[in-house]
């Protein structure tokens, strides 16, 4: 497998951003020795009694979405891990969008999380893909989830039709000679982005060689039942409908993407039983963006802080 590694100069100029940490995660399909560089930040504290947050971000973001949930988080005594899903931000770039399937991108976190963290107790904080990768992590190893926290996202099956808005944008990124990652946070969200921001999600993508993640998860997303990812996510719903440890929703009011699966969750997952959901008023998909405080607070009940 090709992959390319932005350089680091392209994050020197950023003023909202961490140091991160990196990983080796191997493709499953390839021998030990090809493997792939993972980036992820790792802030807060390091006790046992410490909870942990696992935030995961979807497309076409990366760890920077949620600067401000954790250093709200952090603030509040937690442990937070943020990957660069692999071809998004720091993360190893594959340059063929065949190199991206739904199974790899849970296998990498899954090495992460497991292998190379080694993290327990965890709460899962998932957002679009985030969740999406998120919710088969909790399904396939609830042993190392202690809450989950959804978050405009989903786990599609490929049986309810994908809503309009979602099959416009995929076409676009389909169809974009140039990818404009930075358009594109910002045409999701509901309130101008902060100086800066734009730049910063430009900022893992030098040119369109590098953009075959974003160009790829909308073509990963199940949209029939006999989809290749179809079956694990099937498995996982049953696995989720037995979960009863707390699971929260905090979807925004304005995403027209996700807000179907905010009562679907709720029905199915005992754990959400008796929870008070929050509604992020006035945000749009990347509500980390909108309102980055709402989801912290979410976060923050979950954990009882």
């Amino acid at each position: 497998m090709k992959v390319l590694r932005t350089p680091e100069d392209r994050f020197a100029a950023l003023e909202e951003d961490w140091p991160a940490s990196y990983a080796e995660v191997s493709d499953p399909d390839d021998p030990p020795e090809a493997a792939l560089r993972m980036a992820y930040v790792d802030l807060g504290p390091r006790s046992v009694e410490a909870p942990v947050a696992l935030l995961l971000h979807g497309e076409p973001t990366w760890s920077f979405l949620y600067r401000d949930v954790v250093a709200d988080l952090v603030a509040r005594g937690v442990r937070c891990v943020v990957p660069d899903l692999v071809g998004f931000g720091r993360s190893d770039k594959p340059v063929r969008v065949a190199d991206h399937s739904y199974a790899r991108h849970v296998e990498w976190v899954r090495e992460l999380v497991v292998d190379v963290l080694d993290l327990h107790d965890v709460v899962l904080v998932g957002q679009d893909w985030g969740g999406l990768i998120g919710l088969r992590l909790v399904a396939e190893h609830p042993e190392r989830f202690a809450a989950v926290v959804a978050a405009n996202t989903g786990l599609p099956t490929g049986e309810r039709d994908m809503p309009e808005v979602w099959w416009d944008f995929r076409r676009a990124v389909e169809r974009a000679e140039v990818l404009d990652v930075g358009r594109l946070v910002a045409s999701g969200c509901a309130r101008p982005l902060r100086p800066g921001a734009r730049e910063a999600y430009d900022a893992p993508f030098p040119d369109e060689a590098f953009k075959a993640g974003p160009r790829a998860m909308p073509l990963l997303v199940p949209t029939r039942p006999d989809d290749p990812a179809t079956a694990a996510n099937r498995a996982a719903w049953e696995r989720l409908a037995r979960w009863e440890r707390p699971f929260l929703t905090a979807f925004s009011d304005l995403d027209p993407i996700t807000g179907a699966m905010a009562p679907v969750l709720r029905r199915t997952v005992p754990g959400a039983a008796g929870l008070e959901h929050p509604v992020v008023t006035g945000a749009g998909h990347f509500l980390q963006e909108d309102d980055g405080p709402a989801l912290a607070a979410a976060v923050a009940t979950v954990l009882d802080l």
